[in-house]
């Protein structure tokens, strides 16, 4: 598995993500198809810039214009100030090979490595047992069920956090002795 940037050609990927109603399920149903150009534009500018990390999961790298799905940190202000934010999404042929799991862990990595976005947070519809799976799997600590704003809808979520630096698990745990 490789992560690219997003690109300006990603508009098919976005289209395939966020306008497909099964994708879209536990985030309130499908977005408008009209708004992915601007939507892949700002992110482009974005992850070019460095304000967001907005990466293409590509599954073969010697396939790169095959994308499985995308994972990107970005941080945006809260009422308690700036909170950083972790967020993934594998297109249905591509689920259940555990490309979501390695492209978060390989971004977080990447956050640790860098000392960048400090405490990261995940929100996942409660009923995405998937995605709430991948937070534990990798160290997460869940804070608590809330209701969050995406796209105009409010959706129950779990709130999930992670501390890169302490919290991410190992991605192989050591093997037990076995005596």
């Amino acid at each position: 598995m490789h992560l690219r940037n997003v690109a300006p050609d990603d508009v098919d990927p976005y289209v395939r993500m966020r306008c497909d109603p099964l994708m879209m399920t536990d985030l309130g149903g499908p977005l408008p198809r009209e708004r992915m150009p601007d939507k892949v534009r700002r992110d482009v500018r974005d992850a070019a810039a460095g304000i967001a990390w907005i990466k293409m999961i590509v599954p073969d790298p010697d396939a790169p214009g095959v994308v499985a799905g995308s994972v990107t940190i970005w941080s945006h202000d809260t009422d308690d100030g700036p909170m950083s934010e972790i967020g993934w999404m594998v297109l249905p042929e591509f689920q259940g090979r555990g490309l979501g799991r390695l492209a978060a862990r390989t971004l977080l990595e990447q956050a640790r490595d860098e000392d960048r976005w400090g405490d990261v947070h995940a929100f996942w519809a409660t009923s995405n047992v998937a995605s709430n799976g991948i937070c534990r799997s990798l160290g997460f600590r869940f804070v608590a069920e809330q209701d969050v704003t995406f796209a105009d809808r409010v959706l129950r979520s779990n709130h999930w956090l992670i501390t890169p630096h302490t919290d991410l698990r190992p991605a192989h745990p050591a093997p037990r002795n076995s005596r």
